[in-house]
């Protein structure tokens, strides 16, 4: 892979955690202000401003409602507005940090389901990184020290939430109409978070609330597309790794923005994290470049053995008796 093209595409990805770093703050900004249900809707509303990027020419926008599998698309219609949902409830309630570590167990649980329901095989180092993600929440609640509230349940409802979404996307891998796979990611938000605000919504009630609001959907849609992008230059591996600068985003706007520093535990608790999370990484990068470097070789010998076909067949005709 061109250097150049696999730089900008981790340079976007970066660019993608930090508007999802900052759409998280302004969803903070709205405690208090509106509905957790009403903010999470108004990220479904922005995110269609992404279907122009997604559509093919030979596309249709009705396409978002006409999945080749109804099934997963339901399932991962609901696994979304479920995780939007928690989400913000959880950032309204705990310091960014804390909310984000406890998010960051979805790759954990990925691993987890994966095992259950696709029947996947999983290394040790897979099961040490899972292992080393619990003591790292572990550390950052303490259970039994501190008290546990509603936000530390949302926080991790949306980290499961979100596993889920990602299974029900590998199930529905044959799905082929992007807007079909994007569109779920959509609705459902719109749907659940419409319903539930429709009990007790208000209109914003201040100019700044609008600019919170509107600043909490434009970057959370912006971010997806970035993230799009990045995908399309860099391998997802590779994507994934900056995943970690949020979590430098979210103490950085916990301490400047909201006044809330980092206590000890909690610090240790993130190191704890984010270890487990790099020995994930790297675990998948080994994996990639075995992988990579199986098809090379089985690549060279196929030339190899063309090539010595070629000489053969050349020798054969050379030799043979002419009428």
């Amino acid at each position: 892979m061109d250097p150049k093209t696999l730089f900008s595409g981790m340079a976007l990805a970066f660019g993608a955690y930090a508007s999802f770093a900052i759409s998280d703050a302004f969803s903070k900004l709205l405690a208090g202000m509106l509905d957790p249900f009403e903010v999470a809707f108004s990220g479904g509303i922005f995110g269609f401003l992404l279907l122009p990027f997604l559509r093919k020419p030979h596309e249709s926008y009705l396409d978002i409602f006409r999945p080749q599998q109804r099934a997963m698309w339901l399932l991962r219609a609901f696994c979304v507005f479920l995780a939007t949902a928690a989400s913000v409830e959880a950032f309204m309630l705990l310091p960014m940090p804390e909310a984000l570590s406890l998010m960051f167990l979805m790759p954990l649980f990925v691993t987890i389901l994966s095992v259950v329901l696709l029947k996947e095989k999983v290394t040790a180092w897979a099961w040490l990184a899972v292992v080393l993600g619990f003591v790292g929440v572990l550390i950052v609640l303490r259970p039994g020290v501190r008290a546990l509230h509603l936000g530390h349940l949302c926080a991790l409802v949306a980290a499961f939430a979100n596993a889920g979404s990602v299974i029900a996307y590998r199930l529905a891998s044959k799905e082929t109409v992007r807007l079909s796979l994007f569109g779920s990611s959509l609705i459902g938000p719109l749907v659940g978070n419409g319903v539930l605000m429709g009990l007790h919504a208000t209109w914003p009630p201040t100019m700044v609330s609008w600019v919170y609001l509107f600043g909490y959907g434009f970057l959370a849609a912006f971010g997806q597309l970035l993230m799009m992008l990045a995908t399309a230059r860099a391998p997802a591996n590779r994507v994934a790794l900056p995943q970690y600068s949020q979590m430098v985003w979210g103490v950085v706007l916990s301490y400047v923005v909201f006044h809330q520093p980092l206590d000890g535990w909690t610090f240790v608790g993130i190191m704890v994290l984010t270890f487990s999370g790099m020995l994930n990484w790297v675990r998948q990068r080994i994996r990639y470049e075995r992988m990579a470097m199986k098809e090379r070789l089985e690549r060279q010998k196929a030339k190899k053995a063309a090539k010595q076909a070629a000489k053969l067949a050349k020798k054969a005709a050379v030799s043979a008796p002419k009428p």
